[in-house]
């Protein structure tokens, strides 16, 4: 089992986000997960650094820190001969500490480029080219291909690291998990959803198996669920909804309804040792293997002193 800790690109200026890597790395963390988005969720948010970036710079200042995209959309926002040619350059910075977590993108972040938004099953399709693309790019040499959807022509990755990327597939259902175990190295999800790891090794999945686990460290559990309320109730929407909505604006007026109560049902609220495991429990007695910290805490600092001394030894025990 690996725990992490999450970069929320969308509420912390990047250089910030820097700082909180090399402190987990200090605090016993076994790897960072950054998200890659070009806008923020919430007004509220008022960040949305180049992760790329980011994770270049955490690769210079640190030595055992893994780290992860969670996730990258490769196929519209991005081609995915950029994605191959970035993730292969991480790897390489990093001397193999890099995971390259991706997913089938939003509308928030993915239609900033005027190509639309494509209907779910397109988008399934795009991300199956995207991901023969990299891997055809990761063989070595020069390559062209041609889809339905994405194209290159002559091209090639002239750094290649000695050990490729793992890469680590979102799915949300059968489909998605299916995609996972053909052409993904592991499995990535939201929701400690056991049927999802069912269906993905039933398709021949193997390999690692991700998630986030929604916590908010705080001198009480009041405290703790108001700070996840003003940073994460968008996630309570779900992906159907999530991977929709156009803007910032929109997912206010959605989340007008879900409550600070709501929130601390949700999550790990407050300074309770036993209340964080009894959540982490959940996601690991999923099937879990890599589960992120997605810590919703004002004080950073205080959060990773609480797991260097409380929290991480008695989730390594558990």
């Amino acid at each position: 089992m690996q725990i992490g800790y999450k970069l929320f690109a969308e509420d912390v200026d990047p250089k910030e986000l820097i700082r909180r890597a090399v402190e987990a790395e200090r605090a016993g963390f076994d790897f960072v997960e950054i998200s890659d988005h070009f806008h923020p969720w919430l007004p509220e948010h008022e960040h949305s650094g180049f992760a790329w970036s980011i994770l270049a710079a955490i690769a210079a200042k640190t030595e055992t820190l893994r780290l992860a995209t969670g996730v990258t959309c490769p196929s519209l926002r991005y081609h995915p001969a950029i994605i191959a040619q970035a993730a292969a350059t991480t790897q390489i910075i990093s001397d193999g500490r890099f995971t390259l977590g991706i997913g089938a993108g939003e509308r928030l972040s993915e239609r900033i480029v005027g190509d639309g938004w494509p209907e779910i099953g397109d988008r399934h399709r795009r991300l199956r080219e995207a991901l023969e693309i990299i891997r055809l790019l990761w063989s070595g040499g020069t390559h062209s291909y041609r889809g339905e959807f994405l194209d290159i022509v002559d091209a090639r990755v002239y750094d290649l690291p000695e050990t490729l990327p793992d890469i680590v597939i979102a799915a949300g259902g059968p489909q998605a998990a299916a995609l996972a175990a053909e052409l993904g190295d592991g499995l990535f999800s939201t929701d400690p959803d056991a049927s999802l790891i069912e269906a993905w090794r039933a398709a021949g999945g193997e390999g690692t198996r991700w998630c986030e686990v929604p916590t908010a460290y705080a001198p009480d559990a009041r405290s703790g669920a108001e700070a996840a309320h003003a940073r994460f109730r968008f996630g309570q929407l779900g992906w159907k909804v999530l991977a929709e909505l156009p803007d910032p604006a929109a997912f206010d007026a959605a989340t007008e309804a879900i409550t600070v109560e709501s929130m601390e049902q949700a999550f790990a609220c407050g300074p309770d040792v036993e209340r964080h495991a009894e959540v982490f429990a959940q996601f690991r007695d999923a099937g879990f293997d890599h589960l992120t910290l997605m810590d919703a805490s004002t004080d950073p600092d205080a959060f990773m002193g609480f797991f260097r001394d409380e929290l991480g030894p008695r989730l390594r025990a558990s």
